[in-house]
């Protein structure tokens, strides 16, 4: 079981979980049911898996329905500490054997520790509004459908200081396991939008003068470093083998394209994110 935390001070034990015997339990059932999309979209609840992505959620204070912890992440003073963390918001941790864990689990050799939690829904002035007090800038995911690339993008428009992320319809589900991991526990810090509709997006980048930027190779784009993104920017970054949406397209008010010098023919669109991304926040950087 867990023991006492807090350098060996009596200050709270934490051998007392409820723990978890069978697989049968209705809490097993459910973690294991969020590994697919339709039971996410039906619960409204996703699961973190990991010591890092469990502290990032707490520390953003991140709605936490119930934890589970497996008896072989007990010695580990992180995971104490975040147990006593979560018990001190009142919420639920269950203690199991390392093989009724990874029945829930979604993770090979996981880490001991994962989180039931709830989804939370951002507005468009929250996604609108930059931390730094800069113009709103947007990452926009058009379609994109690898998890991996998802999840990359929102750290990296977490780290350079983008104001949030809008995901159009057609983008795979931000909540699912590879997407949470892959952000490294950037969806926890940065609000974004889910199924927008591209008529939506377009109605309120006009509204709210709110530049869109597609990244696309077109005779008509210009070098990505000579555009100018101090003012209200969406960055739109396309499907993996489509590329931007024709109604994106359309409504764009610039197109920019990223020079090469070698043989490829063109970047993944994580790396092309990161790319432009880094250029909007080294523009504003400097003013």
């Amino acid at each position: 079981m867990i023991g006492t935390v807090g350098g060996g001070r009596k200050e709270k034990t934490l051998d007392s979980l409820e723990r978890i015997e069978s697989a049968g339990n209705a809490k097993i059932k459910l973690v294991s049911k969020l590994h697919t999309h339709k039971h996410r979209r039906e619960e409204g609840m996703f699961v973190a898996d990991g010591v890092r992505l469990a502290e990032m959620a707490v520390e953003a204070q991140w709605p936490v329905k119930f934890a589970f912890v497996s008896d072989h992440a007990a010695d580990n003073p992180r995971v104490g500490r975040l147990v006593e963390k979560l018990l001190q918001k009142s919420c639920p941790v269950y203690q199991m054997e390392r093989e009724l864990y990874a029945k829930a689990s979604d993770t090979v050799n996981g880490q001991g520790i994962l989180l039931a939690a709830g989804q939370r829904l951002f507005t468009w002035q929250e996604v609108l509004t930059c931390p730094r007090g800069d113009a709103p800038l947007l990452a926009v995911l058009d379609g994109i459908q690898d998890p991996g690339n998802a999840g990359t993008i929102i750290r990296t428009a977490d780290a350079l200081g983008c104001s949030g992320v809008v995901c159009l319809k057609g983008t795979v589900d931000l909540f699912s396991d590879k997407v949470v991991r892959s952000s490294m526990g950037s969806i926890f810090n940065i609000p974004f939008l889910d199924n927008v509709s591209r008529e939506a997006f377009i109605d309120v980048c006009h509204d709210n003068e709110v530049n869109i930027v597609a990244t696309a190779l077109d005779p008509l784009a210009t070098k990505h470093y000579l555009a100018e993104y101090n003012s209200p920017t969406a960055i739109i970054l396309g499907n993996e083998g489509n590329g931007i949406s024709d109604e994106i397209m359309e409504a764009a008010d610039k197109k920019v394209y990223i020079p090469m010098s070698g043989r490829a023919e063109s970047l993944n669109v994580a790396t092309a994110a990161a790319i432009v991304l880094y250029e909007a926040n080294r523009q504003r950087a400097i003013l």
